[in-house]
């Protein structure tokens, strides 16, 4: 699981996925310092408030930063 602490705007995830996936590393530090406060606000607003799950809003926003296609 990997979650994006507000506070601090740190990627975080579980010793043993990056056992099992070493190359998640390199893919979850091209998160640092990509969200803003206000954005992550914003997102989690779409999923608590507009009831949107958040791997959809997850995705629309890694797509409209150019993290993934």
């Amino acid at each position: 699981m990997i979650k994006l602490l507000i506070e601090e705007q740190i990627p975080v995830i579980r010793d043993g996925a990056l056992t099992e996936h070493p190359e998640l590393e390199a893919v979850i530090n091209k998160l640092a310092g990509k969200i803003t406060d206000e954005e992550m606000q914003k997102l989690n607003g779409e999923v608590d408030q507009k009831q949107r799950t958040s791997i959809e809003v997850a995705k629309e926003w890694l797509k409209a930063e150019g993290l993934i296609k």
